[in-house]
């Protein structure tokens, strides 16, 4: 069996989703505000994305707001918004170069016009490149993805678009955020816990899990290495022999 990390090795997962957890945590350990941790789980960020790029993944999808943390104080939610503005002016000019392409998946329509004109020009500008495809959920929920999706097929229907025995499990697929995505091979969840917390529930139907105590802004390369030696000595089956 090949575990080489690395392009070349075909058993390499080609997406995996990451559970950027731990943030919080990592900063009242150090007796920081929880906004000292999103800093440097930002850095994490862009450390593990450039990381896969040049082992040879190719799509990378990030849960970095769900629709449930608007219960957290208003605080550190424009705080979080903030990194999200510097991180797009900032990295902009080195996913154009690296030829990576960013996206943001889930409910745009709470967002205010200033976050949507940063999001639909990073878009814009990053949307052509094919090297490593990174997804960044924000105001996302899987629950709230499926709905979605079975409104626009609902409503097709209505319509007189399609009839329901066209609704199949790829044309429900083709509703989802995701849609562009295939669906994650490997999914991460580093800080403790152990549960999916709402994150790409339709698409993991046949994902791999790797969980791990390291809080996401301590989670190094040599973490990733090891989630994908694990990934590559297991058999997936689908469901058959």
């Amino acid at each position: 069996m090949d575990l080489t990390i690395g392009p070349n090795n075909p058993a390499m997962p080609k997406h995996i989703g990451i559970i950027m957890d731990g943030n919080g945590r990592w900063a009242k350990k150090r007796g920081l505000p929880r906004s000292a941790g999103h800093k440097e789980g930002a850095k994490t960020f862009k450390k593990i994305s450039e990381y896969c790029q040049k082992i040879g993944i190719k799509y990378l999808t990030v849960y970095a707001f769900s629709t449930e943390n608007w219960k957290r104080p208003e605080e550190e939610i424009e705080g979080i918004f903030a990194l999200l503005h510097i991180y797009i002016w900032n990295e902009r000019a080195r996913l154009i170069r690296d030829r990576a392409a960013l996206k943001f998946i889930g409910d745009m329509s709470r967002f205010s016009p200033a976050i949507m004109k940063d999001i639909n020009m990073i878009e814009r500008d990053t949307g052509m490149f094919d090297d490593l495809h990174i997804n960044v959920a924000i105001n996302y929920g899987g629950r709230q993805d499926i709905v979605h999706a079975a409104k626009v097929l609902a409503k097709k229907v209505k319509d007189g678009e399609i009839t329901e025995d066209d609704i199949t499990e790829e044309s429900f697929g083709r509703e989802l955020y995701t849609k562009d995505t295939p669906d994650p091979d490997l999914i991460i969840r580093p800080s403790g816990e152990l549960r999916l917390s709402n994150f790409l529930l339709y698409q993991s139907a046949y994902s791999e899990f790797w969980f791990s105590d390291i809080l996401w802004p301590d989670f190094t390369s040599d973490d990733l290495d090891r989630a994908l030696i694990d990934y590559m000595q297991r058999n997936r089956r689908f469901g058959g022999i």
